[in-house]
């Protein structure tokens, strides 16, 4: 029970305690003895508060600042600096639900960190523990701005991605009350109801809310430990013996606690931690074993959040498309929010590797011909073509000039040219062809396709970056009928000058036909390590090393 009277007589009056540190910094403590006069000084205070903010880079104090402080600050501006989460000495009951979305914030692939938990934690703690702390004008204070700050915060992450820069996201498009943020903000205390006013700023990308569905089960069972990165190969086999099982024996499989074990305890050790893993429990250290010992769930939960960042960012897809997902190896076709097909794919090795792109497939070809691109005439062919012109012949390979005119390779004297020619090569159509006996084109500046493949084998890999740069389809002739079938379905009334028989038919007689697609289908490649995959959340490779600067950059503090 507060005491105020005993209070007012040891104070005489209202005392102000507060350390400026010879800077004007914000006051750390005000004390009121009404709630009558307690929103007048908080709002003061907020005033006080969001300009210094302002002034300082966001900057409270040492370990504090504002993430949004230009926007906060607006915000309060047009509200007469007026407290939204509290009033006389009650907090707003929305400020314990906003207080419990961030503390939960993972669920939705964020880190609490980034909205203030640390500092609303010990706020909503004092108010809880601390009967003086409701006299304290700075606790209301810093209370209402860090939620405000956080909320608007989330609404900014949600809708459009934590790597958005603020400087050019949705922030700057309005200051006036009708804005995003406000509406929003508005909104929650019109309904009584934070989640769903955040909620509903996510995209409503299926994928995205099927991962999203997956998040809750993974958080509650994982492990937060941070482990040192083990190095492999490592020529030095001691170091490399007693990391392994230091991040074993942190993770509790080691069987002692020497730093060195015998090789009876350390394989075992080891084999013990692959069964876990659900990998080959043989009990010897491989690249397998690495990866996932290097795979902590706290890196996991980063390609989630990353992945689920780049959904944001992207903000909405059509109810039908392709996504072809380069580390996941794996082809997906949406048709009407439906999942339709799914298929094996090879993507571009490391140093050929296939780029991610937004286009449409417009037309589709039976019995291909193969045009070399430049980059593979430079650095495949043309030192062979230096060492023996009858290359070209054993690999079906024909040289033309811009114009068509077949050139006899013996003609050319090859040790002239280093970087490039000034003809084509072509291969010509048949199941011995690169391209396999089927071809969807599409519009981008690289010059890859997807395509069938005279190399069909190279499905079963688990590796499948093996191309070279174009996406290899193992379930092409699936694809190929989808796209038939919607575009038929989608032309009704107007008639299409082919169907799935007459595909059938030109394949059957090998005859090279151009298929133009009338209702142009979407087709997005995207690099995401990590997705949902048959009710799982799969995690992959980062084969190009993409995402690991993308994790350091804005995911690595938290």
């Amino acid at each position: 029970m507060r005491t105020r009277l005993a209070l007012g007589i040891l104070m005489s009056s209202l005392v102000i305690l507060f350390s400026c540190k010879g800077c004007g910094s914000p006051e750390e403590s005000v004390i009121v003895l009404t709630p009558e006069e307690m929103d007048e000084t908080v709002s003061q205070n907020i005033r006080t508060l969001t300009g210094w903010a302002v002034d300082n880079g966001g900057q409270l104090d040492d370990s504090t600042l504002l993430y949004l402080d230009t926007l906060t600050n607006l915000f309060y501006q047009q509200n007469d600096y007026k407290s939204i989460w509290s009033s006389k000495e009650i907090k707003n009951p929305l400020a314990d639900s906003l207080y419990n979305f961030v503390k939960n914030v993972r669920n939705y692939g964020l880190f609490p960190s980034d909205y203030h938990l640390k500092e609303i934690e010990a706020l909503h703690t004092r108010l809880k523990e601390d009967s003086l702390a409701f006299m304290d004008a700075v606790v209301w204070t810093r209370l209402d701005v860090f939620s405000t700050d956080a909320f608007f915060r989330l609404l900014k992450d949600l809708k459009q991605s934590i790597m958005t820069p603020d400087s050019t996201s949705i922030l700057y498009q309005s200051g006036a009350r009708d804005s995003f943020f406000y509406k929003n903000l508005n909104a929650v205390f019109t309904s009584g109801n934070l989640t769903p006013v955040l909620e509903s700023v996510e995209p409503n990308i299926i994928p995205y809310k099927n991962l999203k569905k997956l998040i809750p089960a993974f958080v509650s069972k994982m492990d937060t430990a941070r482990y040192a990165r083990i190095k492999f190969p490592d020529s030095n086999a001691v170091n490399l013996r007693k990391n392994v099982y230091a991040r074993l024996l942190r993770a509790g499989f080691g069987d002692s606690v020497t730093v060195y074990p015998d090789s009876l305890t350390y394989a075992r050790a080891v084999k013990k931690y692959q069964e876990k893993a659900g990998i080959e429990a043989d009990g010897k250290v491989g690249k397998q074993t690495i990866n996932s010992l290097n795979m902590s769930d706290e890196v996991k939960f980063r390609m989630i959040a990353l992945t689920m960042d780049k959904y944001r960012a992207r903000g909405k897809m059509p109810a039908s498309y392709i996504w072809a997902n380069i580390p996941s190896f794996r082809l997906d076709v949406w048709v009407n929010d439906e999942l339709k097909l799914q298929s094996r794919i090879v993507v571009g090795k490391p140093t050929t590797p296939t780029p991610t792109l937004v286009s449409v497939i417009n037309n589709m070809v039976t019995f291909p011909v193969w045009t070399i691109p430049a980059s593979i005439i430079k650095d495949e062919i043309l030192p062979q073509l230096r060492k023996d012109p009858g290359y070209l012949a054993r690999k079906g390979y024909n040289l033309f000039t811009n114009d068509g005119e077949e050139i006899d390779p013996f003609s050319v004297d090859w040790t002239k040219y280093k970087t490039g020619i000034p003809w084509r090569i072509i291969q010509g159509s048949g199941d011995d062809n690169a391209l396999g006996i089927f071809k969807f084109n599409f519009y981008n500046p690289y010059s890859v396709y997807l395509h069938d493949t005279n190399q069909r084998y190279l499905f079963a890999n688990s590796n499948r970056a093996l191309s070279h740069g174009c996406v290899r389809v193992q379930k092409w002739k699936d694809l190929a009928e989808i796209i038939t079938t919607r575009d038929s379905t989608l032309s009704s009334g107007s008639r299409l000058a082919y169907n799935m028989d007459s595909v059938n038919t030109w394949l059957q007689t090998e005859a090279r036909k151009t298929i133009y697609i009338k209702n142009k289908f979407p087709l997005y490649i995207d690099y995401f390590t990590c997705d949902e995959n048959d009710g799982k959340i799969g995690f992959y490779e980062d084969i190009y090393n993409r995402d690991a600067g993308l994790i350091e950059k804005y995911f690595a503090k938290n």
